[in-house]
């Protein structure tokens, strides 16, 4: 399968207010890593704001990413499809963080999430073009992982 993304960008914000082992590691499991970029930032009141942003550019990752997030955010997101690309080809979405923190991948609708933000490879560059690449690389995810094949045994 050609390359569906062009980058796909990760990010959150910890607030002063949250346990930052807590959103560290819902930020983790969600990008399959803890080698993500920590930002240290200050908020609109002063206080200490962390920023956690990781860019995935791998074919390899994006797969592992989206089958990570489930089946029902999935489905959810190839309904929503059309909504999520903008006409740069540019798909968006955002995971509720509260519910990150506690192992549950869900849409968020509200400010306290994790962005989710990647430029699709579309070949011609069209809104209409993104969506159907999408809705294909989704409609993938969502079918079972094939098993390896079986390796050939050695002869001794």
């Amino acid at each position: 399968m050609p390359g569906i993304f062009h980058w796909l960008r990760i990010q959150t914000f910890c607030y002063p207010t949250e346990r930052e082992d807590l959103v560290a590691q819902a930020f983790a499991a969600l990008t399959g890593t803890d080698g993500f970029e920590t930002v240290i930032s200050d908020s609109e009141q002063g206080s200490r704001l962390l920023i956690y942003q990781t860019m995935l550019t791998k074919q390899k990752d994006f797969e592992a990413f989206f089958r990570g997030l489930g089946p029902a955010v999935l489905r959810q997101l190839r309904q929503e499809l059309d909504e999520r690309v903008d006409d740069d080809d540019v798909f968006y979405t955002r995971l509720d963080k509260q519910q990150a923190v506690q192992g549950v991948w869900a849409i968020g609708h509200h400010g306290d999430v994790i962005a989710i933000t990647g430029k699709v490879a579309a070949n011609p560059a069209r809104k209409d073009v993104a969506v159907r690449v999408l809705d294909g690389f989704l409609t993938k995810m969502l079918q079972p992982a094939r098993p390896a094949a079986p390796e050939e045994p050695s002869s001794v």
